[in-house]
């Protein structure tokens, strides 16, 4: 009995430091972090032809609140958003970071920053969470979308850290299903107005298939003009 106590405390003890690797090389905290973000509200993004589509699903839990604090959807810069996926406040403070740093880069170059340099940013400041004791990771995934003069990208951020280019990537709860319809319906010639259309019914069909109440944001960088442009929202019909 005594033996088995001591193993569990030694299996527990993986689970409470963020910079201890099991003898299996995971690190828990951060796995748990990628829970969170799995669980969260479904979120999109599109680089086509004619520029870069955000999405992301938007559900107020008090009737009483203010529906228009419920952001899911910022901007960055003029020319780059984001959309989060998992705790509200974490994304909160990197934005606010992103931000900051894309404002100094126009201090100091006289240009808009490369929206890779600013991803990367992101990805380091949730890096240094999983490697210092006394903190714990970033629950949130980002999806930023931006027009510069590398072209239109799009990025996914998770909670480790790292990052990757996509043509078309969702995350949150419905992530599976609607990385099933990009597969089949993305088109990288596509007009914006079409990849628009693309996102909106991806969300939408979450919604339903999962009967959601919740409403849904689109936010559009045309490649003309470069700038950042909130669409109107959107109440999906949920029976």
């Amino acid at each position: 009995m005594g033996r088995r106590l001591s193993w569990l405390r030694g299996k527990l003890a993986y689970d409470r430091i963020i910079t201890r690797f099991s003898p299996e090389g995971r690190l828990f905290q951060v796995e748990y972090a990628f829970e969170t973000v799995k669980h969260g509200e479904t979120i999109i993004g599109l680089a086509c032809s004619g520029g870069v589509v955000l999405g992301a699903e938007e559900r107020v839990i008090d009737k009483l609140e203010d529906p228009h604090l419920s952001w899911k959807i910022y901007e960055l810069d003029e020319h780059a958003g984001a959309s989060i996926a998992g705790v509200a406040s974490d994304a909160r403070v990197l934005v606010e970071q992103a931000r900051i740093y894309a404002q100094s880069n126009r201090l100091m170059y006289d240009e808009p920053v490369d929206t890779e340099i600013l991803v990367k940013r992101i990805g380091d400041i949730k890096q240094r969470c999983t490697q210092q004791i006394g903190v714990r990771p970033y629950g949130v995934s980002f999806i930023i979308g931006g027009v510069d003069k590398t072209g239109n990208r799009v990025f996914k951020t998770d909670p480790s850290g790292s990052y990757r280019s996509y043509n078309a990537v969702a995350e949150g709860i419905g992530r599976e299903m609607v990385e099933e319809m990009l597969k089949e319906e993305y088109r990288s010639d596509a007009t914006l107005s079409d990849a628009v259309k693309l996102a909106a019914k991806c969300l939408m069909t979450d919604l339903e298939t999962r009967r959601h109440d919740a409403r849904l944001r689109i936010a559009t960088i045309p490649m003309e003009t470069g700038r950042f442009t909130m669409l109107p929202e959107m109440k999906p019909f949920v029976g």
